[in-house]
């Protein structure tokens, strides 16, 4: 199983930042079957083969995610889509 950490800062404050994890999580329970909630500021989510959460701070913005036998190949692509995507939705 592989697991994914990725962190990034950003300027957007809790409720904004809040606000584009959710829009991603509906994207994402759209595309791909992806159940999703939040538990406090933690959105976590689940889909057959993968699991995570994301951890909405004030400046900062932690993504886990673990991985099922069969997308672990796959990590390190996923890795970097889910880089680019945070990179591109935390510009303030």
């Amino acid at each position: 199983m592989a697991k994914i950490n990725v962190e990034r800062p950003h300027s957007l404050g809790r409720e904004a930042a809040r606000e584009k994890a959710e829009k991603l999580a509906e994207r994402l329970a759209s595309q791909y079957d992806v159940r999703y909630r939040w538990n406090g500021d933690t959105l976590e989510f689940k889909r057959s083969g993968a699991d995570g959460s994301i951890e909405v701070g004030e400046d900062r913005v932690s993504v886990r995610l673990n991985l099922g036998l069969l997308l672990s190949p796959m990590s390190s692509s996923i890795k970097r889509e889910i880089e680019a995507a945070l990179d591109k939705s935390l510009i303030g």
